[in-house]
């Protein structure tokens, strides 16, 4: 909870808009906090989540097939408009 409470909130160690610092923080601290709490995980816990997990993913493999169909068929229907109100602008 310390991670994601550290991750998520504005207050950093070392402030973000210090050039190289700011940012050097977030991307040692989030990922050695994340690292730590998978460590504090008992094995037959995360074993078990796991094997949830990919059952999960398996049945809802339809469902993120149809999602990703609309996605990338709203991207080319901007991407024709687009294009389309590009080419009325430059004649």
């Amino acid at each position: 909870m310390c991670v994601v409470g550290y991750a998520l909130s504005p207050i950093d160690l070392i402030p973000d808009f210090i050039p190289v610092l700011g940012y050097l923080d977030d991307l040692i601290i989030v990922p050695a906090g994340l690292a730590l709490a998978v460590r504090m995980i008992p094995g037959h816990v995360l074993a078990e989540c796991r094997e949830r997990a990919s059952a999960e993913v398996i049945a809802d493999s339809r469902a993120g097939k149809a999602a990703v169909a609309v996605v990338i068929g709203v991207w080319l229907l901007l991407a024709a408009l687009a294009v389309f109100i590009i080419l009325k602008i430059v004649r």
